[in-house]
């Protein structure tokens, strides 16, 4: 099959590894939520090839994933498993990073407060969570491009959004997450990074 191609994964793959490579650089084995195409896992795997990267996502998406990863060959990154934030079970253990991009925005509310609640339980203590995309600050847009973006994204479905940065905050609180660094990104998004504190 011909692969699927994101040129915004094309665009913003560098940026992204300057700042994940540093938080990753003690993680063994990453999980990364709906990965989409398959780009950027072949592109994290392919330039940390310490980590063992797993990828997953619906089952709609295996396919295109599975081209990306059979074409590059990589030992270190995993074919897809089938992951639905929503259910209170995943098919995941000994993690001890997360990566998701540009996820929050696309999945529903109630779909977020899972995907925190499922990384706070499955996340190894220690361990690391990376979330990439565009975010609202004290409920406002940070960037024209942004609004736009949100109201795209609602007229394709109204469950989807531009999510504020201090409810995902405190959602990531809740699970015992703390906020370790807020990085600016290219294009008016961010890389919000949490650790899972020890118990």
């Amino acid at each position: 099959m011909q692969k699927p191609y994101s040129q915004a994964c094309e665009n913003n793959k560098i940026a992204i590894l300057e700042v994940i490579s540093q938080y990753f650089d003690a993680c063994t084995h990453i999980l990364e939520i709906g990965s989409g195409t398959g780009q950027h896992a072949v592109f994290f795997a392919g330039e940390m090839p310490q980590l063992k990267w797993q990828t997953s996502d619906l089952k709609d998406n295996h396919s295109g994933i599975i081209s990306w990863l059979s074409e590059a060959g990589l030992e270190n990154v995993r074919y897809p498993i089938e992951l639905d934030v929503s259910l209170p079970e995943w098919p995941v253990e000994g993690f001890d990073g997360v990566f998701s991009a540009n996820t929050s925005h696309i999945m529903s509310w109630s779909e977020v407060e899972a995907m925190l609640q499922g990384v706070g339980c499955h996340l190894a203590n220690g361990g690391i969570f990376c979330l990439y995309g565009p975010f609202n600050y004290h409920g406002k847009y940070t960037s024209e491009s942004n609004a736009l973006f949100d109201q795209h994204l609602k007229q394709r479905a109204p469950h989807m959004g531009v999510r504020n940065f201090e409810a995902i905050d405190s959602l990531a609180r809740e699970q015992g997450l703390m906020l370790l660094a807020d990085c600016e990104m290219p294009a008016n998004n961010r890389i919000l990074v949490w650790q899972k504190q020890l118990s």
